[in-house]
């Protein structure tokens, strides 16, 4: 077989055009939140088809923020997917609050709507729906919770900038949505995240906590909160405007490779993922579960060491090591498809940097270790 370079799991495709924007910036001499911010604000809610979009630091802070500025922190609980990235339950955890577990659907990677209910208690005060790498959910049954039982939904989207279930993009049906641009995202700041909402009230408020909790009154400062440093600056901004004006091309790019794996890897022992019926995936992520008889962890030694960069997917998170401490949940017995997607769970590379001959050789090399 034909000696190639390391293929990383991911590279973040930076094209001339958007180091040209960042330059611009830099030698404006305006770097931190300004116009930049507010073009991609903009240009982001246009094309999510909502009031509002706040930018900030990174995706993290977007969910932190969101907590706060719905009011939620000690004695709330808050319904979490099992299986995310264990950022999803630290902000819970960081706000006082205490996250609630629930397993996911094993086709998807998305938290089971069908196990909320029996976790809903008159703690519960949020639900925070996970887009898993890129599939948006069906959140049909979790907003009907959320009205029965007047719960907000703030959605973690950050891996589904463009997912859509149905005519409805991830991120736009919840009270709040969270986007992220880390550099495994489909376009990337390097860190950087966004809020969206059609709440008025909670746009401003976002806006305010921010910023150190400036509001500006005739044109005047003034501390209305206790706030955050959260902004973006405008650097990270002009570069992901510059990406987002080829963002559909990347987003069918991604579908192209996405098409080629599942060619290559259908008549193999991987268990490999399902897009429902009207559903468009974004593939951050193309994530499979390798066979029962497989140890994960010394495949991706072994493909590490043919020149593939693979990882693990996503946490399962009750289960790593603070949450266990905290909470002892019996994991192989309460939440069985998270642990399961976590322990066979493997990540394979999917960005613009590569074409059909290198998803072909990864595919050969995968089949040829899987079996060794």
């Amino acid at each position: 077989m034909e000696t190639r370079a390391f293929i990383p799991l991911m590279i973040p495709d930076i094209q001339q055009q958007d180091i040209d924007a960042v330059n611009e910036v830099l030698r404006s001499g305006m770097l931190i939140q300004g116009k930049k911010v507010e073009a991609l604000e903009e240009q982001i809610a246009a094309y999510l088809g909502v009031k509002h979009a706040i930018a900030v630091s990174n995706g993290t802070a977007t969910l932190h923020l969101a907590l706060v500025v719905l009011g939620i922190g000690p004695g709330d609980e808050v319904i979490v997917p099992a299986l995310s990235y264990i950022a999803t339950a630290n902000v819970v955890e960081l706000v006082g609050a205490t996250p609630v577990f629930v397993d996911i659907e094993t086709q998807t990677f998305n938290i089971n709507a069908e196990l909320i209910e029996q976790k809903i208690t008159p703690k519960t005060k949020a639900i925070i729906p996970v887009h898993e790498f890129g599939q948006a959910c069906n959140l049909e049954t979790i907003l009907s919770l959320s009205q029965k039982y007047k719960l907000a939904v703030i959605e973690d989207a950050a891996c589904a900038l463009g997912a859509k279930s149905g005519d409805s993009f991830a991120g736009t049906q919840g009270v709040l949505g969270s986007f992220s641009f880390h550099p495994r995202k489909a376009i990337t700041s390097g860190e950087g995240g966004l809020l969206v909402t059609n709440n008025d009230e909670i746009a401003k408020k976002l806006r305010v906590l921010r910023n150190h909790g400036i509001e500006y009154q005739n044109g005047k400062m003034d501390f209305v909160s206790a706030g955050f440093n959260y902004r973006m600056t405008d650097i990270q901004a002009a570069l992901v405007l510059s990406q987002f004006q080829r963002f559909d091309q990347i987003l069918s790019y991604k579908q192209k490779l996405a098409a080629i794996y599942f060619e290559e890897l259908q008549e193999t022992d991987f268990i490999l993922p399902t897009v429902p019926k009207n559903h468009f995936h974004t593939w951050q992520s193309f994530h499979i579960l390798v066979p029962e008889n497989n140890d994960r962890d010394k495949l991706i030694d072994k493909l590490k060491q043919r020149g593939i960069g693979v990882n693990l997917g996503a946490q399962c998170i009750p289960n790593e090591t603070f949450y266990q401490k905290k909470y002892q949940l019996n994991c192989a017995e309460l939440v069985p498809n998270a642990l399961k997607a976590n322990q066979k769970g493997l990540v394979l590379p999917l960005y613009e940097r590569l074409n059909d001959s290198d998803l072909k050789h990864i595919c050969a090399i995968l089949k040829e270790v899987v079996y060794e």
